[in-house]
């Protein structure tokens, strides 16, 4: 059952993201050239909700589904981790004008060639679990 809420939610939220037009590559390369705002509001939305259920998350102490606590750890970064971090997701987001999220998004509104792009996110994220150890955190 609770693969099947999971499934639900993350069909609705394709929907949603395919809808608003958040996995489209003309709105992302839009948003790089700082031609519309369209972007930058759904973006700016779903930070504010994020910050909100984070905070919620915490201080009301909600379960996982499988009943455990959920644990945020306090992770301490420098200014240095963020504009590496961020400018290496920026120049993929703008290179293949989408992040990890909307990849599947396009590919099941039939953009096959995003199917090249999810093996190189997961070429990435395999080459990240084997370089972990020796990158800065």
């Amino acid at each position: 059952m609770k693969k099947l809420i999971l499934l639900v939610v993350g069909i609705v939220f394709g929907i949603i993201m395919y809808k608003s037009e958040a996995a489209s590559w003309f709105r992302i390369y839009e948003m790089f050239r700082f031609e519309s705002f369209h972007m930058y509001g759904i973006i700016g939305t779903a930070l504010f909700f994020g910050i909100i259920f984070t905070q919620l998350v915490k201080k009301f102490k909600v379960k996982s589904f499988d009943g455990e606590p959920i644990v945020i750890p306090n992770k301490k970064a420098t200014r240095y981790n963020y504009i590496l971090g961020g400018t290496i997701f920026g120049l993929g987001w703008a290179l293949v004008g989408a992040c990890p999220g909307p990849i599947f998004v396009m590919i099941g509104a039939g953009f096959l060639p995003m199917l090249i792009v999810l093996a190189g996110a997961i070429l990435g994220t395999y080459l990240y679990g084997v370089l972990k150890d020796k990158l800065p955190h």
